[in-house]
This record gives C-alpha cells, sequence and structure tokens, in this order.
C-alpha cells in the first residue's frame, strides 16, 4: 500500500434515506434569501453540494491509489444531493455482494465530508453503475409488488434492502394509485411492505 485513508473518527447517528435523522443539523446552509426570492440560497446550496462532490472525489481518488485501482470519477448534483459515480472497468471488489462493499464506501465518503464541512451528507457513490442497473431492476420489482396488492388485497413485503433500495422502491410506489408504502425492521433486515391504500 501506498498511501493512507484519512482519519475518519466521527461519531453520530447514521443518515437514514427512510426519513429525517433524528438530532440531525437541518440549518446545516444559510438562508441567503433576500428580498426577491430564494435565487442566492438555491445558488448557495448547490455550492455547497458542489464542494461536497470534491471533497468526496478526493476521497475516493485516495481510497484507489490505495488499493491501485483505476477508475474515473464524474461528479453530479441529483435530487438535491451530491452524486459521485466511480467509473471503469474491474470494480466489482469495489460493490462486493449485494452492494455491501459500495454501502460501506459510501459511509466512508459520507464521514469524510462531515470531517471537511462539519456538516452531515446525503451524498450518493455509485461504481461501474450498479445503483443505476439496481434502480431498474427496483423499479420492476416494485411494481410488480404493487400490481399483486391492487389484484389480491393483501399486503407484500419485500425482501431486506438498503437504505437506497428502499427510497427507491417507496418513490416508486408513491406514483401508483391505490398503493402505499412503509418500511419495518431493524437494520439490516429492514425491508418494505406494499400495502393497499
Amino acid at each position: 500500500m501506498t498511501g493512507s485513508a484519512p482519519d475518519l473518527a466521527v461519531e453520530g447517528p447514521e443518515a437514514n434515506e427512510d426519513g429525517p435523522t433524528a438530532g440531525a443539523d437541518t440549518t446545516a446552509v444559510e438562508d441567503t434569501t433576500s428580498s426577491n426570492g430564494s435565487h442566492g440560497s438555491d445558488e448557495r446550496r448547490l455550492a455547497d453540494l458542489e464542494q461536497e462532490g470534491e471533497i468526496a472525489a478526493d476521497y475516493i481518488e485516495g481510497l484507489l491509489d490505495i488499493v491501485d485501482m483505476d477508475g474515473d470519477l464524474d461528479l453530479d448534483v441529483e435530487g438535491g444531493r451530491a452524486v459521485v459515480a466511480v467509473v471503469g472497468d474491474g470494480l466489482d471488489k469495489l460493490i462486493g455482494p449485494g452492494g455491501e462493499t459500495l454501502e460501506a464506501l459510501q459511509e466512508l465518503t459520507r464521514l469524510a465530508v462531515l470531517q471537511k464541512t462539519g456538516v452531515r451528507s446525503r451524498l450518493m457513490l455509485d461504481v461501474g453503475g450498479h445503483r443505476a442497473r439496481r434502480r431498474i431492476e427496483l423499479r420492476k420489482v416494485a411494481t410488480n409488488a404493487a400490481e399483486r396488492v391492487v389484484d389480491t388485497g393483501e399486503p407484500q413485503k419485500l425482501a431486506a434492502m438498503t437504505p437506497f433500495e428502499r427510497k427507491v422502491v417507496h418513490d416508486v410506489i408513491a406514483t401508483i394509485d391505490g398503493v402505499r408504502s412503509e418500511s419495518e425492521g431493524e437494520e439490516p433486515t429492514r425491508r418494505v411492505v406494499v400495502l393497499p391504500d
């Protein structure tokens, strides 16, 4: 190994895609709204998210160097969060079985951003297009479950999922008439239940 990862001695509750985190700092971004609207606040928030992406990219580059893997980094802001994608071949080890390694890397990257900014991040990390492929699969799973609930009137419990996966399912279910969704259970076996509305 030729380097070391940043020191991440940070404590606190994890960010959760199912809903707001208890005790989370919701006043992290200053309101720069002027008397003519919220344009300044929006620009400030976008700049903050871009900064999160840059910090995350630096951290990921350092990790890639340590494990001697190549990958290009794409930075974006989508849905009110910074998105960092590692693009390249031979990145499966960074994804791991069921995306477990990717989830761990995302949490480490969020901690790196927190350490630099003092603000909790909802940053999304993708490696090798894993999350994009998983979104497509999950949309089908959610749609099929909703159809079964509408047809039978019986709730459908889905397999245990990560916070990212549950959010995708909840978002899909929210667009379908006649059904609603809830999460139940504790990590790592927390799951989505699709119910008749």
